[in-house]
């Protein structure tokens, strides 16, 4: 395709692929294995919250949505990360390098105002635990739950119906394991200083995001320190700290990939850290929420074991 300029125009984008590796195939069986068991693991944390009737509350329930979401979040990367790895051209279309940055922030998004969430659920339930099933009713749950995906992907329409009009005349190479903001728009053949802009919209939404959950678990701790029973402490934090390790990591990563500003890494780190918040934080998630919470592992094993070869302990 040629502009007005005679100059052609970027109808695709190649990925640079993994730095400092020259067998990329290498990763591709453990990376499929952990896609599976990422893939697995929250289909069968969505199912034990549906299936099992003790975990039919908000927390769960907001548990179940963000497992789900994570199923799409992690498939919106990693089939196409797969398919570079063994693949001698590792070319994207532009479009589907737009799909993919809208469907995987989007995602992110989602799940990131879920989490913000379910840390005012968890201050409700400890904090005002009188007042909690007349606050936090089924409809204000599955209301909150539609809210965050609808937000989620809502909110970066303008951005990519903005980008879709940018000029790209090269250079076409993605310095990244898939298309994200920054790398793609440092390939514009327009002004860059768009990308702090964009810097600066990411970072308000992550900073919002991680004063609110802090917020909300400082107050949480302090309450729970004043509780006279050690097993009344000992059962608050214990529903709080699946969520909590889930937010470090998930905020953690995302934090060290958009809150840099005009920091550089190495493209080595680079890589590393996009696989962390892409990769491992979906992976680790559902072994935080089964390994934290006695009545999750109960209904994981229910779900998975008849009562003939796995004996469910009565609760």
């Amino acid at each position: 395709m040629v502009g007005g300029n005679q100059t052609p125009m970027v109808t695709e984008f190649l990925f640079s692929g993994f730095p400092q590796l020259a067998e990329g195939s290498l990763l591709f069986t453990p990376l499929l294995v952990i896609y599976v068991f990422i893939v697995m693991g929250n289909l069968t944390v969505v199912f034990a919250v549906r299936m099992d009737a003790r975990l039919h509350n908000p927390m769960y329930h907001f548990i179940g949505v963000f497992s789900f979401l994570e199923i799409w979040y992690t498939t919106a990367t990693i089939p196409k990360i797969l398919s570079n790895l063994i693949s001698r051209r590792r070319a994207i279309s532009m479009p589907g390098c737009l799909l993919q940055m809208y469907f995987f922030h989007s995602l992110g998004n989602s799940e990131g105002i879920l989490l913000t969430t379910m840390a005012i659920d968890r201050y409700v339930a400890i904090c005002n635990p009188l007042r909690y099933p007349t606050i936090m009713t089924p409809r204000l749950c599955a209301q909150l739950c539609a809210g965050s995906c609808i937000f989620g992907f809502l909110v970066l329409l303008p951005e990519i119906a903005w980008i879709s009009t940018l000029p790209f005349c090269g250079p076409n190479q993605i310095h990244q394991l898939f298309c994200d903001f920054e790398p793609v728009l440092h390939l514009a053949c327009t002004d860059t200083s768009m990308v702090l802009i964009e810097d600066v919209i990411h970072a308000v939404a992550i900073i919002c995001s991680i004063l609110i959950i802090t917020t909300s678990y400082i107050r949480i701790i302090s309450v729970v320190l004043r509780m006279p029973s050690a097993e009344g402490r000992r059962k608050a934090f214990s529903t709080c700290a699946a969520h909590l390790g889930v937010f470090l990591m998930f905020y953690g990563s995302v934090s060290l990939m958009y809150l840099r500003f005009s920091a550089t890494f190495p493209p080595i780190l680079d890589a590393a850290i996009a696989l962390m918040f892409a990769v491992l934080a979906p992976f680790f998630n559902p072994i935080i929420y089964s390994l934290r919470n006695n009545d999750m592992k109960l209904a994981i094993k229910k779900l998975l074991c008849s009562s003939k070869m796995c004996p469910v302990p009565a609760s």
